[in-house]
């Protein structure tokens, strides 16, 4: 084994495979950082590239690529409030917040430090693993990943924002969500209103962008605010280096979560989608003091990042020695596997041992290059943090909604991207916490299919007895049980958090909200009536523990509305603070441009839409000069035309311009251009 260990070294390390680990680590930053693009999109466009490709140069490519998108995706994650990947969820509960108060600095010096350990963490326990592991892989069937998943949503719920009912209420919400679109059982469609689109579920990355985007976006534009919410000057304690020294502080939360990382990143389907809440509960639950989480902790940084980069390693181990992919990238990595010649399963950890061994060297050596890479442009990148907000919001709106149409190149995921991002607002005025509901979105369909087999298999609900599941069941109460201590003693204290996610107090957005959900789980009910146990049993699960917990929702909203009325003196006043409060007459503006922009998109087209909207924001929104509007907007026309278009070759929406430009345009003249 020694021998093999070494050799992998030397593989990836020779020509051409180096070469390719830099590209491959090079391309990773750059799609981790973008909102809506990630490893599993730098997957699909790389893998054309392994055929005819020697084994170890080609996972040294691919693995560059995907082991750096985890650390990269830190910098949307930190710097704008949205998830770069599903794997960076939890780390804008505090990353965010640390780069309102100018310390984004700071924040990407303990990421990045704890991601390079994290990533060299969870290669080397590979590496040691591979014999020993498989054992405990067996264990985990489909009843015990059905209740990771439910723990996984349990600690989401309860760790994001200041009420767990609202937290679960919202994570019932997510799960029948995930249910739209034909059934797992039958092909009987649930929920798509009719809709074609909708019968291959809702869409993960425009939901998400739209929830988590958006609502950020209109903050920086109605009030022309840097994200920063302090000068540069003021901002103490907040360089890189001092982000550093909090990761050594702090090591022995880096190393426990890289533990979790690796082992839960393990587990097919489940591990790498809730491994970061689950590393992020684990440092709320460890913490002596809790009362600066969601508000700016560096510990709330450092937690999921450690987590998150160690289940790579993790997560490759199924893949390669048993043929079980985890996810959809080890799915694509899987199948570069078979394109390159190499068969999983006992041949990797054998004759192929040396090939499976250079496959952990190139995660390590990937992790450490782009940890140092992104040390060192940091700081520049933390200076957008002081940026006047109109500079930014059209730059982000462009890539959030060309990232939107990664989902499926259709009309309706832009329509879904700006539907949720008034959801996502209402739900962040109104204190509804938004990460229960995409996690649940995003683990919906696995739970369901390893809800169904469990209840066939064991014929009924017999399987809630089996050891594993107990002990599950165990940590979810251990879990519920000490955030519902935490957070009694919060408001016995008046130490309630008034920053972060699901900390707002707006009853009169509040309210109404849970009105509307409470109907919606009532007709979701009536609807799953006239569909066969199999397809109802699910969503029916979802629908009874959604009206279970918005009722005691719907009356601490009522008392904190009325309890609002008396000290204003009438529902119309309360309105009117409201209002301006959360500033709805500009949102509905800005709202409106953004619906503009998409019907104008009809007629002329996504190329020229986009810098049309550049063009119109920085003008009316701005005041900035027609200079600064037209080169701003010729800069993302040629990111549409260069990178979108010629590199990634999108299929782009057909527009009205398009069935007539092309025939006018001279023959010199490429039409893909414009359209």
């Amino acid at each position: 084994m020694l021998d093999a260990f070494i050799t992998g070294l030397f593989l990836v390390f020779e020509w051409p495979a180096i070469g390719y680990l830099f590209l491959g680590v090079f391309i990773g930053i750059w799609l981790g950082a973008v909102p809506g693009l990630g490893g599993i999109i730098g997957l699909v466009m790389l893998l054309p590239f392994a055929f005819g490709m020697e084994p170890v140069p080609a996972f040294a490519l691919l693995l560059g690529m995907f082991a750096v998108t985890t650390t990269s995706d830190t910098i949307a994650s930190v710097m704008l409030g949205i998830p770069g990947t599903a794997a960076s969820q939890a780390t804008i509960l505090d990353g965010y917040p640390l780069a309102q108060q100018g310390k984004a600095a700071r924040a990407f010096g303990a990421a990045f430090t704890v991601s390079a350990f994290g990533g060299v963490f969870g290669a080397m326990i590979l590496a040691v693993s591979l014999p020993l592991i498989l054992p405990i892989i067996l264990l985990f069937n489909s009843p015990e990943l059905f209740m990771l998943g439910v723990l996984g949503l349990a600690m989401v719920s309860s760790l994001s924002g200041g009420s767990i009912m609202k937290g679960l209420t919202v994570a019932a919400l997510g799960i029948l969500m995930s249910t739209v679109g034909y059934a797992e059982t039958v092909a009987i469609p649930r929920f798509n209103f009719g809709s074609d689109y909708l019968l291959d579920n809702l869409p993960l990355i425009p939901v998400v962008l739209g929830f988590f985007a958006i609502p950020e976006i209109i903050e920086l534009a109605i009030r022309n605010v840097s994200i920063s919410q302090i000068s540069a000057d003021e901002a103490e304690d907040g360089g890189i280096f001092e982000g550093v020294k909090d990761a050594f502080r702090h090591w022995w939360l880096a190393l426990r979560c890289a533990v979790i990382g690796t082992y839960v990143g393990m587990l097919p389907g489940l591990g790498a989608a809730i491994v970061d809440w689950v590393a992020y509960g684990h440092a709320v639950q460890s913490a002596k003091d809790k009362s600066m989480f969601g508000r700016g902790d560096i510990r709330g940084v450092i937690a999921p990042e450690a987590a998150n980069n160690a289940t790579r390693g993790g997560s490759l181990l199924p893949t390669v020695a048993f043929g079980i992919p985890g996810s959809l990238g080890t799915a694509i990595l899987l199948g570069a596997l078979i394109i390159v010649g190499l068969k999983p399963g006992p041949d990797m950890l054998t004759t192929d041992l040396h090939i499976t061994y250079s496959m952990v060297w190139s995660i390590v050596v990937a992790n450490i290059v782009a940890a140092l890479l992104l040390m060192a442009w940091s700081k520049q990148v933390a200076k957008v943090a002081f940026l006047p907000g109109h500079l930014l919001v059209p730059g982000v709106i462009l890539f959030v909604f060309m990232g939107a149409w990664l989902g499926g190149a259709s009309l309706g995921d832009w329509i879904s991207c700006l539907t949720m991002g008034i959801v996502g607002f209402a739900m962040k005025r109104g204190g509804w916490p938004r990460p229960p509901l995409v996690l649940a979105l995003i683990l919906g369909g696995i739970m369901e299919n390893s809800f169904q087999i469990s209840m066939l298999a064991h014929d009924g609900a017999g399987w809630i007895t089996r050891p594993i599941v107990l002990i599950i069941i165990s940590l979810i109460a251990i879990t519920m049980f000490f955030a519902a201590k935490n957070l009694r003693q919060q408001k016995k204290n008046d130490e309630a958090p008034s920053a972060g996610e699901g900390a707002e107090r707006n009853p009169i957005i509040s309210f109404p909200m849970a009105i509307f959900l409470c109907c919606l789980f009532l007709w979701a009910g009536f609807e799953a009536r006239q569909w066969p146990v199999s397809v109802s049993l699910f969503p029916n699960v979802a629908i009874i523990s959604g009206l279970a917990t918005i009722l005691f929702v719907l009356v601490m909203d009522g008392r904190a509305l009325l309890a609002q009325i008396e000290v204003l003196g009438s529902i119309g006043k309360v309105m009117s603070v409201t209002s301006e409060k959360a500033d709805l007459p500009k949102t509905v503006l800005f709202f409106a441009h953004l619906g503009a922009m998409i019907l104008i998109m009809l007629i002329i087209g996504q190329k020229l839409a986009l810098p049309l909207f550049i063009v119109t924001y920085l003008l009316l929104w701005g005041n900035y000069s027609w200079k600064v509007a037209l080169g701003y907007a010729a800069i993302g026309w040629l990111l549409l035309i260069g990178f979108y278009d010629r590199i990634m070759h999108l299929h782009w929406y057909s527009a009205w311009l398009s069935t007539w430009l092309p025939n006018l345009l001279p023959e010199w003249l490429p039409e893909w251009l414009f359209v």
